[in-house]
């Protein structure tokens, strides 16, 4: 600011040059005052050089935190975050935006999605620094879901939509196998594929991320001997569910207490070997597997016995009472509500891009969001007390919805640092009842509206005329 005539003014003017020249730097929604502090800066910088190396409206890092701000609002548009840049820029420069949503949705196909998986990785390996360890070992649980995305020809072709659809009126269909840790709730990383590719094909891609001192633990659809080797060949011992193709008689074997008993597994045939794994891997495996296999009862008052049945390579009674083994596969089910967390109070059940690689960059927000969402509700949990568990996910999700925009409007950084505190503290505030035992099946009680069903492709199905109310399932009582 060069005021040679007006030195007066330079105070107050010297302030306002500084905002006009850093709104280039600022992010829309203001998200990053409160998760910058967990992101790389060096990821989200402008590049020296290639396609981010440009000074746009859109810049990499506003993009990100725009399609981040859609990811944390379900049924957020497009528009919505182009009418938030055009705001800011009304309100700090003279300079006009285009309404339009292409520049925005350009931005978001400049998005890399290597660097979307690397602030993934950085977040979820910010959690684990709060990681617990249960007998010396980190927990990490496996487990599977599906989504659904718009139905678009390029989406058919990389994720086809199931057999029992006709085409035309079904959706594409993307299979997930995730890897969470048990102790904090964050993904540590996951493998996508379409209907033909099994959980278990898609699982070995992420053996990389097991680790000597880490314990699998999985339900029976990944009990299986090639998964159980693997594992004890990087020296990652395994506890899953038995599966129901195995007998699992406790007749057998060496008895090492009521209901536990240590046998010895043989290697299949090569059938498992042509689904799963190339044949030098196959090979390396070894022909024998020493497992434990142990039974116990689930009783729960007012609700009729369980029996389940575990298989582990924990063959040590000693060291691993089977009582210990029970009580840590029953938090095995906390796998289930994080997903729910993703799937219903995210709104990533059904994507919302148009294309395979806006999909995948969708779906890396989606989990970048809710690694972040769980590193304020552990921060929440250790400053105040608190067990993470009994902490409300969707009540997180809507304190920072509406907290972040106050620490955007905070005018010094001590403000900020106390809105940020307050919010930790209405975080660990907001607790979840504590129901023991509770049961609620899945059930829908609103009726759906009485709708035709689409049995034809859009463009050729034709609605009937003459007819006051529609029957889906059987067709109408007609007089004789």
């Amino acid at each position: 600011m060069h005021t040679p005539f007006f030195p007066q003014f330079r105070a107050r003017l010297a302030p306002l040059g500084k905002r006009v020249r850093t709104l280039r730097q600022q992010s829309l929604p203001h998200l990053d005052l409160l998760f910058g502090p967990l992101l790389p800066t060096w990821l989200l910088s402008q590049a020296d050089e290639g396609t981010n190396s440009r000074e746009q409206i859109y810049s990499l890092r506003r993009t990100f935190f725009g399609f981040l701000y859609q990811v944390l609002n379900p049924d957020c548009p497009c528009r919505e975050v182009v009418r938030q840049v055009q705001s800011l820029f009304a309100l700090l420069s003279p300079r006009r935006i285009s309404k339009a949503t292409g520049a925005y949705c350009q931005g978001r196909g400049r998005l890399p999605i290597d660097t979307l998986a690397r602030l993934r990785c950085a977040v979820a390996a910010h959690a684990q620094k709060a990681a617990q360890l249960w007998k010396g070992f980190c927990i990490k649980v496996i487990d599977g879901t599906g989504v659904s995305m718009p139905d678009t020809l390029k989406n058919q072709r990389a994720y086809p939509q199931s057999r029992e659809q006709k085409p035309g009126c079904g959706f594409p269909f993307m299979k997930v196998v995730g890897v969470f840790s048990l102790a904090t709730g964050a993904l540590l990383d996951y493998a996508k594929g379409n209907k033909h590719q099994h959980e278990l094909s898609l699982l070995h891609r992420l053996l990389d991320q097991f680790k000597p001192g880490d314990l699998a633990l999985a339900d029976r659809g990944f009990s299986s001997y090639t998964l159980l080797a693997l594992l004890w060949k990087k020296k990652v011992p395994a506890l899953f569910r038995l599966h129901h193709a195995r007998g699992g008689d406790l007749r057998k074997g060496k008895p090492l207490g009521q209901n536990d008993r240590l046998v010895v597994w043989k290697k299949p045939q090569n059938c498992e070997r042509r689904r799963y794994l190339p044949l030098v891997l196959w090979n390396s495996i070894a022909p024998e597997l020493p497992v434990r296999i142990l039974r116990f009862s689930l009783r729960r008052a007012g609700y009729r016995t369980r029996c389940l049945t575990l298989v582990t390579t924990l063959v040590d009674p000693q060291l691993y009472p089977a009582e210990q083994l029970a009580l840590l596969y029953a938090k095995r089910w906390q796998i289930e509500l994080w997903f729910r967390d993703i799937k219903t109070s995210m709104g990533m059940e059904v994507l919302r891009c148009q294309s395979p690689k806006m999909i995948h960059k969708e779906l890396e927000l989606f989990f970048i969001a809710y690694n972040l969402i769980r590193c304020l509700m552990l921060q929440a949990s250790q400053e105040y007390e608190v067990e993470i568990q009994r902490l409300s996910f969707k009540g997180t999700v809507d304190g920072v919805r509406q907290f972040s925009v106050a620490i955007a409007q905070a005018r010094s950084r001590k403000k900020q640092k106390q809105l940020i505190n307050q919010l930790l503290q209405t975080i660990a505030g907001d607790l979840l009842p504590d129901r023991p035992g509770r049961r609620e099946p899945r059930a829908v009680k609103r009726r759906p509206k009485p709708g035709a069903w689409l049995t034809k492709p859009r463009h050729k199905f034709k609605d009937s005329q003459h007819r006051n109310r529609y029957w889906k399932n059987k067709p109408r009582k007609t007089r004789a």
